[in-house]
């Protein structure tokens, strides 16, 4: 028993091999005797970027292989694989590929712990070790678009704000209503690894924007096309159009028949609507029924403005019909004839539908050239009369005047006698005589 206590302790029986190290001894001691190589190595891999709960695939390769022994260390270098095979009980990592020049192994199901440096090291003398980085992506986790307001009122201001939560990198959101871009103002905040990104969208609206879609996108490495909507629902104003049903075309004459129609349209839709006449009262023989005015018989008297007014929650509008009564044979275009619409506010003017009042304001344009090309031939004939007349007067008191000396003693003279005298005298000296004409 001694003897035997002794050969124990002194060494192995002869003809019998001692047991082999455990292999994961063997993987510490080569991994403590590595090196870190620099340029020139033999080793060559990338780094990976993967989104979260895809794969990843590590690749360690040899440009010129002398079948040294290939194995990858994770974060915590520990031996993923030592050669094909795989110490680490991680199942996610699977072999891919094995050859005396490369080493390719798979991660599935990545997650943000799996995020760092994994490492390649090749068992040549010296031993080399180069590594490669793994990057993980985390798209937003939810999007959503919050409205101040569901429903706004035409010409307010309304704020949305779009939020995307639980990503990495931090988002980029922009703003789109229907195909145009718009400028929003976004906040980053950070929790861990994980970044939450808001934007904030100030938005003035028109009628013209009821409907439209306001879309949050949203940029970011991990997810393409991500976006989320919400329907812009504007309230305003009604909008007013009068049309002439009879006579479709031409003048209004006395004694034929007027017929009116009112349309409005509005969110809400309008629920009053009225005719009246705009700075008098309404003829007793005119006929409203609903949105339509008649007159079956008309005359001078009906000349005025008439005015059709609708209105809803928002507010009210209104469009007016000039009416000119003509002569039974009456064939020029109206002076004063046809569809007006005056709007309420200087944003109702942008949404005036004024296309079935062209026709009588164009009569109208070329009746008022008419008049002031008259009114001014008429003054320039006055002027002209006025100057005639000043020159007539001015030419009559002038007429043929002469000056002479042949009266020069008349200037002087007492009486009639004495001038002759005067004058006589003064023929002797006819060689100073002088003519004047004026």
């Amino acid at each position: 028993m001694a003897g035997r206590a002794q050969r124990s302790a002194a060494g192995p029986a002869p003809g019998i091999l001692p047991p082999p190290p455990p292999p994961l001894l063997l993987l510490l001691l080569a991994a403590a005797a590595v090196i870190r190589t620099g340029d020139g190595q033999n080793l060559v891999t990338e780094d990976v970027t993967v989104v979260e709960g895809d794969v990843a695939t590590i690749s360690c390769r040899v440009k010129n292989s002398d079948d040294s022994v290939i194995q990858l260390l994770n974060p915590n270098r520990q031996t993923i694989y030592f050669r094909d095979f795989r110490p680490l009980k991680d199942s996610r990592f699977q072999l891919v590929n094995f050859s005396n020049s490369e080493l390719r192994v798979s991660l599935t199901n990545v997650s943000i712990s799996d995020e760092g440096r994994y490492f390649c090291q090749l068992y040549t003398d010296p031993p080399q070790e180069i590594y490669t980085t793994i990057t993980v992506l985390v798209p937003p986790r939810n999007l959503v678009i919050d409205i101040q307001k569901e429903v706004a009122v035409e010409g307010e201001e309304i704020e949305l704000n779009c939020t995307a939560m639980a990503s990495r990198p931090a988002t980029t959101i922009r703003w789109f209503k229907g195909n145009k871009e718009l400028t929003g103002k976004s906040e980053v905040e950070q929790w861990s690894d994980m970044y939450t990104v808001t934007s904030q969208l100030l938005l003035k609206v028109g009628r013209e924007d009821d409907g439209v879609p306001v879309i949050c996108l949203v940029d970011h490495p991990a997810v393409k096309d991500l976006q989320t909507q919400r329907y812009l629902e504007v309230m305003y104003k009604p909008q007013v159009r009068v049309s002439q049903n009879y006579p479709v075309q031409g003048l209004t004459r006395e004694g034929e028949p007027l017929e009116l129609s009112c349309a409005a349209f509005g969110k809400p839709q309008p629920t009053d609507m009225r005719w009246l006449r705009v700075d008098d009262e309404m003829p007793q023989h005119v006929v409203v029924s609903g949105s339509n005015l008649l007159i079956s018989n008309l005359n001078k008297t009906d000349n005025g403005t008439y005015r059709c007014e609708a209105s809803n929650a928002v507010g009210k509008s209104h469009a007016d019909y000039m009416l000119f009564v003509y002569d039974t044979t009456a064939t020029t275009e109206p002076a004063v004839h046809g569809f007006t619409h005056l709007p309420n506010s200087a944003e109702e003017l942008d949404y005036g539908d004024l296309s079935d009042s062209r026709a009588g304001e164009e009569g109208a344009i070329r009746s008022v050239d008419h008049a002031v090309v008259g009114g001014v031939v008429a003054v320039v004939v006055f002027a002209m009369l006025c100057l005639l007349i000043i020159l007539g007067r001015y030419f009559a008191r002038h007429k043929g005047t002469y000056f002479t000396h042949e009266a020069k003693g008349a200037d002087d003279a007492a009486d009639a006698d004495t001038a002759i005298i005067n004058a006589e005298g003064g023929q002797n000296n006819s060689e100073e005589k002088k003519e004047y004409f004026i």
